[in-house]
């Protein structure tokens, strides 16, 4: 089994009630065990300003899904919770789950990029992370607390 982490957010709707439904469903088939559940935290948007603030957070998962099966199966998650990616890039979601690190493993193809690309500049995600893990490392990166320590 690998561990894995993402990230969760949601701004729309009953945004804490909704990222527990998600963590429910991503479980439901047995295939993803959630470990650990960080606390959530009120944060300002990000790129597309004009939208409520957000509600975010992050979760250890142990899981056998490969990464492209993982990635597959958070994106039915925000479907079936109501994600529409019609809105503009950054823009306000009922619902969203990255998946920031897969274990130790670095990948950069077209839809999927581990570890998440903007995971380093994000204190909204680190700190669900140092919190997760304080020890914790970014593959290419360094730890989560250089990482945080860089951003102050």
């Amino acid at each position: 089994m690998s561990i894995v982490y993402i990230g969760l957010g949601a701004n729309l709707g009953d945004r804490e009630a909704t990222i527990h439904k998600a963590l429910e469903l991503l479980a439901e088939d047995g295939d993803v065990h959630v470990e650990a559940v960080s606390s959530l935290r009120e944060t300002d948007p990000v790129g597309y300003e004009e939208q409520p603030r957000f509600l975010n957070g992050a979760a250890a998962l142990q899981t056998e899904l490969g990464p492209d099966a993982l990635l597959e199966r958070l994106q039915e998650v925000e479907q079936h919770l109501g994600r529409d990616r019609s809105g503009p890039r950054f823009g306000p979601r009922t619902i969203d789950l990255d998946l920031l690190l897969y274990g130790s493993v670095e990948i950069d193809e077209p839809g999927l990029q581990i570890p998440h690309p903007r995971l380093h500049e994000r204190r909204f995600v680190l700190e669900p992370l140092a919190e997760l893990d304080d020890r914790l490392e970014v593959p290419g990166r360094g730890s989560v607390r250089a990482l945080l320590a860089g951003l102050e």
